[in-house]
């Protein structure tokens, strides 16, 4: 489903969660937007700045498990710093069955073709140590799968 706004991605990513067993929220979308939008070019002026006021952007993750309570959820964090304490914060807070984890900056993650990544759950957790990215993928679909299973089946 092509999207261009945040705005459209949630509404997206709801009608989408309607019909689903498992929801992968996958993509970064902005935390914040424009809060007014120009109807016409903004013209240099005499000023040597101009403030951009922002508004918060609707959290997706946070949407989705208050309309779909029951949908079992995996969501992602890409951190910084204090890698594990954010993510299990973000697993928490967003009530995601599972978060895939992974430490950026540095040259790590963006702009290559390997990473690694932190899976984490209530009570339990799994690294998936460097590999391609495809097979990365392979190995996290597994535990997905895996978890989703168990979730159903306890």
């Amino acid at each position: 489903t092509d999207v261009e706004t945040a705005q459209q991605m949630c509404d997206a990513a709801l009608a989408a969660a309607a019909d689903a067993q498992i929801f992968v929220g996958a993509a970064a979308v902005a935390d914040y937007r424009a809060a007014r939008i120009a109807e016409q070019k903004i013209k240099k002026n005499a000023l040597d700045s101009l403030s951009l006021p922002l508004a918060r952007t609707a959290d997706i993750l946070s949407e989705v498990r208050s309309r779909y309570p029951n949908l079992f959820m995996v969501g992602f964090a890409a951190e910084t710093q204090d890698l594990e304490r954010h993510a299990r914060d973000k697993l928490q807070r967003k009530g995601l069955d599972l978060i895939a984890a992974n430490q950026v900056g540095d040259g790590l993650a963006f702009e290559r073709d390997d990473n690694a990544l932190q899976l984490l759950w209530a009570g339990g957790g799994q690294r998936l140590e460097h590999a391609p990215k495809a097979e990365i993928a392979r190995r996290l679909a597994a535990v997905i799968a895996e978890r989703y299973a168990q979730k159903i089946r306890p």
